[in-house]
C-alpha cells in the first residue's frame, strides 16, 4: 500500500505542479460548451429536447476524463524511455502494485479535470436536477478515469517508442468520444450506430453522469455503472499481465 501510495502521489504531484498543463487541457472543454452549447442550443430547443447545454455538459466531463486518463499511458512511455520506469521496476515489489499505483494516479488526474469542468459547466449555466446528486456523479467520473486510464495502461505497455502513441489515440480516443453519445441522444439511432454506441465503455460514463446530474438515462444507471466495473476489472487485469511483461 505504500508503494502505491507513493506512486499514486507523484502523479498527483506532476498535474498540481504544472497549471500551464491544467488550464491548457480546458481549452477544449470550453469551446465544446461554449461554441457548440449555445451555438446548437437554439436547434436542440425546436426540436423539442430542451437545452442542449444541460444534455451536453455530462458528456463534456467524459470526453475530459477520457482524454486526460487515456494519455496517462504517454507518461508511461516518458518514464520508460528515460529511465525513472526502469529504477522502479527493479524495485524489491510486485509489478501489480506499481500498475496499480500508476493508474490510480492517473484516474485521479482525470477525475480532478473532470471536476474543473463540471464548476465551468455550472458557470455556463449547467444546472444538476438536485445537489444530492453530484456525489453519484462523482462516483461514475472515478469509473470512467479508472477504465480509461487502465485502457492508457494498456497501450504504453504495449508500446515501445513514443512515436506510436498518438497515432494510436488518435485512432481509438476520437471513435470512442464521437461513439459515446456525448453530443447527441442515442435513442433513435440507425440500427449499425445503435450497436456501435452499445460497445463503446464511454457511452456507458456518458449515460450514466447524464443519469445522475439531469435524471436522463438510455440505458439504466445500474447498467451504467455494471458495465463500467466489469470493463474496468477486464481493462486492469490486461493492462497487468502487459505491464509484467515489459522488459527493463
Amino acid at each position: 500500500m505504500r508503494v502505491i501510495f507513493a506512486l499514486w502521489m507523484r502523479e498527483v504531484r506532476k498535474y498540481f505542479r504544472s497549471p500551464a498543463q491544467m488550464i491548457g487541457t480546458l481549452g477544449s472543454p470550453v469551446m465544446y460548451l461554449g461554441v457548440l452549447g449555445f451555438g446548437l442550443g437554439p436547434i436542440f430547443q425546436r426540436a423539442g429536447e430542451g437545452s442542449y447545454l444541460q444534455f451536453m455538459a455530462p458528456g463534456i466531463m467524459s470526453m475530459t476524463i477520457l482524454f486526460t486518463s487515456t494519455f496517462s499511458g504517454m507518461a508511461l512511455l516518458w518514464d520508460r524511455q528515460f529511465g525513472f520506469l526502469k529504477e522502479t521496476l527493479v524495485a524489491p515489489v510486485p509489478r501489480l502494485t506499481i500498475m496499480v499505483g500508476r493508474t490510480v494516479g492517473g484516474a485521479t488526474v482525470a477525475l480532478f479535470q473532470g471536476l474543473l469542468v463540471f464548476g465551468i459547466s455550472l458557470l455556463a449555466g449547467f444546472r444538476p436536477a438536485h445537489a444530492l446528486v453530484v456525489p453519484t456523479a462523482i462516483l461514475v467520473m472515478a469509473l470512467i478515469a479508472l477504465v480509461f486510464s487502465a485502457m492508457g495502461t494498456i497501450i504504453g505497455s504495449s508500446l515501445k517508442e513514443m512515436q506510436g502513441f498518438p497515432i494510436i489515440m488518435n485512432f481509438l480516443v476520437m471513435p470512442i468520444f464521437f461513439l459515446s453519445g456525448a453530443l447527441f441522444p442515442l435513442a433513435n439511432l440507425p440500427k449499425a450506430l445503435s450497436f456501435l454506441t452499445s460497445l463503446d465503455p464511454l457511452s456507458y460514463g456518458v449515460d450514466g453522469l447524464r443519469s445522475a446530474l439531469i435524471s436522463t438515462s438510455h440505458f439504466g444507471s445500474a447498467l451504467d455503472i455494471t458495465v463500467l466495473c466489469v470493463v474496468g476489472i477486464v481493462f486492469l487485469a490486461i493492462g497487468t499481465h502487459l505491464f509484467s511483461r515489459i522488459e527493463i
